[in-house]
């Protein structure tokens, strides 16, 4: 028996491809792909829909389908800080409903200007949810059943919000402007480039720290192959949207939370508190982290964000109604981040898993309706590409525990 065959995280160092297929086998079992399996899957998606359908490829269409994922987008963004602790929020949906409300009202009803209709509508959001954390932290009572009971309530109080009308159209130029503003083609290709760049900057600083710190480093030649690819990714979807309308604002917005969630979540102690919670929460207590804080402010965001999306898809629609926030917004929400990659089991994920998973589920969504698939077919596919990426998570998970234990 040979030593690889005792340990087989020693296989990665064979040369030749025997070893390079062992160590992608590892990675694998192990979930250290990143996020390589959910582009290629995207990947996958859209060249089986533009065999399809034509158009599913044309500018016109991949805009559409941003400003869908926009506002989903940015609620599942709040679902991977909660999904990161181990928790769940099951009251995103409504939460981002009865805000959307909230402004709608204020603003068409009381004439409160748009911009100051909007903080109140995200300040809402905060409340809710630093009331839904406090029920979790103070009562110990599990968060599965605290949203849940959010879900229900804030459904309710969006009904009563709305009131007889049912439905409050939007004219404010403030608040429609969020998902109609296009900004010039120019302005895409510079967002291009200043993402390309800003990721470049952060890989090298990144090598130089661990160099300092006398910490193992990826080869160049991995960095490098990263950022041509991330550059021809962003100039391609500059080149589509400056074909189109242009670069929505929605857009902006959205990957703008992402930035900054990214930045919370790896670059901020409170981040390193939340990925430590998740992961093991009594270590984390022995550690001095105040868990009930860190659950209470990420409960606080989590809803905040849900508040966000709301009010982009109110703006991207025109109008609040009962149906705000309902139906599919929740499940998509929450499938967008496990998909994305955000272990259902906390302590492992990004806010790229918000943008990637939505991007592979309004894909199927998008391309389904130009094929004229039935919303029955539309469900169970999403049902059965979540199914897979969570059993993805629990087979990485077992990989990783026993790799810890050889």
């Amino acid at each position: 028996m040979t030593v690889s065959e005792l340990d087989p995280r020693l296989i990665a160092d064979q040369p030749g491809l025997a070893g390079a297929w062992a160590s992608f086998r590892r990675r694998l079992g192990q979930g250290e792909l990143g996020s390589l399996p959910v582009l290629v899957g995207v990947a996958v998606i859209w060249a089986i829909f533009a065999i399809a359908n034509p158009n599913f490829l044309t500018p016109g269409n991949l805009t559409n389908l941003v400003l869908q994922l926009a506002a989903t987008g940015t609620i599942s963004l709040g679902v991977v800080l909660v999904l990161l602790l181990g928790e769940i929020d099951l009251s995103v949906g409504a939460v981002s409903g009865v805000t959307a409300a909230v402004v709608a009202v204020l603003n068409v009803d009381h004439g409160v200007a748009g911009w100051l209709a909007i903080l109140i509508g995200l300040a809402a959001g905060a409340a809710i949810g630093a009331l839904q954390g406090f029920w979790v932290t103070r009562f110990r009572i599990p968060a599965f059943v605290v949203t849940l009971a959010g879900l229900l309530a804030w459904t309710g109080a969006l009904l009563l919000v709305l009131g007889d009308t049912g439905t409050v159209n939007l004219t404010d130029s403030t608040i429609v402007g969020l998902a109609n503003t296009f900004l010039i083609p120019l302005d895409a290709w510079l967002l291009a480039l200043l993402v390309a760049a800003a990721y470049a900057a952060s890989k090298l600083l990144e090598r130089r720290r661990r160099v300092a710190a006398g910490l193992p480093i990826p080869p160049l030649r991995t960095i490098v192959t990263r950022m041509v690819v991330l550059t021809a990714g962003a100039l391609a979807a500059a080149a589509v949207l400056a074909a189109d309308r242009g670069l929505p604002l929605a857009l902006v917005i959205f990957t703008g939370l992402v930035a900054l969630v990214d930045l919370l979540i790896r670059r901020t102690r409170f981040g390193r508190h939340v990925l430590a919670v998740g992961g093991n929460a009594e270590a984390a207590r022995r550690a001095g982290i105040r868990v009930d804080n860190v659950r209470l402010v990420v409960f606080t965001l989590a809803s905040t964000l849900a508040a966000a999306g709301g009010i982009l898809a109110a703006s991207r629609l025109f109008a609040v109604s009962q149906s705000s926030g309902a139906s599919d917004t929740l499940l998509n929400a929450i499938a967008a981040a496990v998909i994305g990659g955000t272990s259902l089991w906390g302590g492992r994920g990004s806010a790229y898993s918000a943008l990637l998973g939505g991007l592979v589920i309004f894909s199927i969504s998008n391309g389904m309706d130009l094929l004229g698939v039935q919303s029955s077919t539309k469900f169970i596919v999403t049902g059965a590409v979540l199914l897979l990426a969570a059993t993805v998570d629990a087979v990485s998970r077992r990989g990783r525990q026993a790799a810890g234990r050889a």
